[in-house]
This record gives C-alpha cells, structure tokens and sequence, in this order.
C-alpha cells in the first residue's frame, strides 16, 4: 500500500510479552533533534527479539534508496534471540533508535516482576547493553518536521492509531490521534510510531502524515491493558515502511517480506514461548 499525505491511499505495492505493561510510562524528555538531508527514509519497530527477521529487513532496506533508516524500539523482549538482536543492532550506530516501553521496563523494573519477554532479554544484558539502552531516547526529530517516538510522543504504552475498548481494538477517531498528539507537537508533518504491531499510514486533518511501520518479529500477541484483545496482523510477514519526501508532501510505501519463519519459531519454542512460536508461523494468536 501507498499513502499519500496529499491524497490517501493510491496504489498497491510490493508485499513479501506483548506491548503493553501495567507500569505507568514515563513523560519523555524533548526530542533529541538529528536534522539530516533527507528525501526518503526507512522505519521499523517492535523487532522483540527475533533476529532472523531482522536479519531480512535490514537486508530489504540496505536495497532502498533510504538516507535515514529509523528503529521505533522495542528492541529485545520477546521469545526469539534478544542476544542476537541487541549484537546486531549496537552494531548499526547509523541506525536512529528511539526507545520503546520495554526497554523502560528492562531498565526500571526488578525481574520479580517483569513478564517472561522482559526477563529472557534481561538475562542476556551485560553492562553496556544497559548503558546503550539508558542513552536511547524517548523522541527523536530526525529531520525538520518529522517526530519519532515508539507509543505516542507523551506516553510509550499509548496506541496512536487504535483504541481498546471493553469490546473491541478499533480504529481511533481523527479527535482521538489529534489528542494522543498533544497540542505540543502538532507544527510536525510527519509522525513515526510504533507499539500496536499493526501497519498503517494515516493523513490527518490539515495533512500531516502518520506511519506506524508494523511490526519486524511479532506479528500478534495478546495484551490485558488497558481492557483484554488481541492483535493479529494475519500473516507472518515481517513489516516495514519507507516514507519519501515529495513536491506534494510525504508519501509512505508499505512493506512485508518473507524471512526464515521457522528458525525463529523453534528459537522461541525452544525458549519455551510456544504462544510466541505460534504467532510468528500464522500471525494470529
């Protein structure tokens, strides 16, 4: 799919513990400003662990024309290889990084009470892996008038782009983003989110583009908070965007690729997460 902050969706293109927490989120800091030329840029989020797939998008992406390439957090926690993933990506200092609600969560709680994602990446982390991750930041403008951030810019367990309620995970009304947004942030026409697992791209009221990338290695889960639902992006795939920058505004360019499903499966089976295996062979829970 092909969003258009000018004009909506306008073509097809190429297809190939859960996010949430109990703990209240932080209040980040002012974002941490890059400013590079840039006319396309690559995103990806909620890698949780699972290396093979990100092995696989960030081959995809090393064959775009990307001049940013932006990771929205979430990074190890999960059932997969969060040893792998967290080697693989300090590697990457190219890469843009904001922090998501597990890596808040592997740095604040105590493994008492941390869920079985958090406890098996806390196990892998050394000293260094704790200081990379404490530098992450909650915000990041990486070029002028585009926002990053892993939930909403005011809160990492927030979804942007949907809404639970006692019924049912739905689209969020257009009142309902503007509100996540906060009024702080509105002079920005691009936004980059993560959390919810689910690939969309959204033009608000007054044009400013929103991109949530979907997710590299988690492609369903289930989540108690703030009431019970599941999330399901229906297939196996793992997810990314590419946003360009054009005369006529920002253009977003979906992505879903292919990877080598079942090394990651019988990683997380052998971690003893069949619910995660399950998830990551059908993209439903």
């Amino acid at each position: 799919m092909i969003v258009s902050a000018t004009g909506g969706a306008v073509s097809a293109s190429r297809a190939g513990g859960p996010p949430g927490t109990a703990e209240k989120s932080r209040s980040p800091a002012a974002p941490h400003s890059y400013y590079r030329q840039m006319t396309a840029l690559a995103v990806f989020s909620d890698v949780h662990g699972n290396t093979p797939a990100l092995r696989a998008v960030l081959a995809a992406i090393a064959d775009e024309d990307a001049d940013i390439v932006m990771n929205l957090g979430d990074i190890a926690s999960g059932g997969v290889d969060p040893r792998g993933t967290l080697d693989l990506l300090r590697g990457r200092p190219d890469i843009v990084t904001v922090r998501g609600n597990h890596e808040r969560q592997l740095l604040d709680l105590p493994a008492s009470a941390m869920g079985p994602s958090d406890r098996l990446a806390a196990g892998t982390l050394t000293h260094d892996d704790r200081a990379w991750l404490a530098a992450l930041p909650a915000l990041a403008e990486p070029s002028p008038g585009v926002l990053a951030f892993h939930g909403s810019p005011h809160h990492d367990v927030a979804y942007l782009l949907h809404t639970v309620t006692e019924e049912e995970l739905r689209e969020a009304a257009d009142e309902e983003v503007l509100e996540r947004l906060g009024p702080g942030t509105r002079r920005h026409t691009l936004y980059l989110c993560g959390h919810t697992h689910l690939q969309r791209a959204r033009v608000l009221p007054g044009g400013a583009l929103v991109v949530n990338p979907g997710s590299v290695g988690w492609p369903a889960y289930r989540d108690e908070q703030p009431h019970p639902h599941k999330v399901e992006a229906g297939t196996p795939h793992a997810r990314y965007s590419v946003v360009r920058k054009t005369a006529s505004g920002w253009l977003a360019e979906e992505r879903a690729i292919e990877y080598d499903v079942e090394e990651a499966a019988a990683l997380a089976e052998r971690n003893g997460r069949p619910d995660v295996a399950q998830a990551l062979r059908t993209g439903r829970v």
